[in-house]
């Protein structure tokens, strides 16, 4: 194996167990998912918060997983883990090892990493825009030949 290759699959983990992992914690925060979450009996409102934030990482994640609007979601989800971090997690104490903040932390530059880098060569993203250069090249064929 290339390390080309080797790079393109472990990118494509990544991708697909930030994203795997993230819906999980939406799922959790909207649909009581494995117990729902800790200290509250139903579902949040939607627009509360915490609701905004399930769907972020519900729907986000099912993004990332897939490779869709890879660039965007990723950074939106990036700034969001970065609010989660220091609102809930830095009063509790200095250090992501001391304020439960690590998982926070990482997701925070996970994503920032995946902003930058898009959804990689198996994505949906890659996907699209392989269609489209196709569909763009065959009409092009399609002009020339008039």
């Amino acid at each position: 194996m290339t390390q080309d290759k080797a790079i393109q699959i472990t990118y494509f983990l990544l991708r697909i167990v930030a994203g795997f992992l993230f819906l999980q914690s939406g799922g959790l925060i909207l649909f009581g998912w494995l117990g729902g979450m800790p200290g509250q009996p139903s579902p949040p409102p939607l627009l509360s918060q915490t609701g905004i934030g399930g769907i972020l990482e519900f729907f986000g994640g099912i993004a990332i997983l897939i490779g869709w609007l890879t660039r965007p979601v990723a950074f939106l989800l990036s700034g969001m883990m970065a609010v989660a971090y220091w609102q809930f997690h830095a009063p509790a104490g200095g250090w992501p090892l001391q304020n439960q903040g690590i998982p926070a932390v990482l997701f925070c530059f996970i994503f920032l990493y995946l902003a930058a880098r898009g959804g990689g060569d198996w994505s949906l993203d890659a996907w699209l825009r392989r269609r489209r250069a196709t569909a763009r090249s065959a009409s092009g064929i399609a002009k020339q030949e008039v």
